[in-house]
Parts: C-alpha cells; structure tokens; sequence
C-alpha cells in the first residue's frame, strides 16, 4: 500500500497502481468476490486485495493512550 501525495490526491492505493485501497475495500462490502475483483481490475493480484483488507484492518486497531 502506498501513500503518495502527488498520486489519488493522497489516498491510500495498490502500489504501483492507482487504484485506491477504498475502492478495494468498496467492493468487498457491496459483495464482491475475490474473483470478481480480480476481474474487474486485472492489474490487482490478490496480495493485492489481501494488502488492502490487512491495511483496513491496521487502521481500525485501536491505540490505548494513557493519561
């Protein structure tokens, strides 16, 4: 996953790629299968997609700060 300013306005994407993590991630919720992504979008490989959910997931990790 990568984050680069000058590409996506910022926005988290498939490295090498434009397309945006939040795209992935859309998909995967509105019920598309792995296959179906792969498809739709033959330059993702499904490290690809399987990056996107492992990076979701980081960011919803909560962080316990203390006081």
């Amino acid at each position: 996953i990568t984050v680069d300013p000058e590409i996506c306005h910022g926005q988290a994407c498939i490295t090498g790629t434009r397309i945006m993590v939040s795209v992935v991630l859309d998909n995967l919720a509105a019920g598309a299968t792995m296959g179906e992504i792969l498809s739709s979008y033959p330059s993702l490989t499904r490290e690809d997609v399987q990056a996107a959910i492992s990076y979701a997931a980081a960011l919803t990790r909560e962080r316990v700060i203390a006081i």
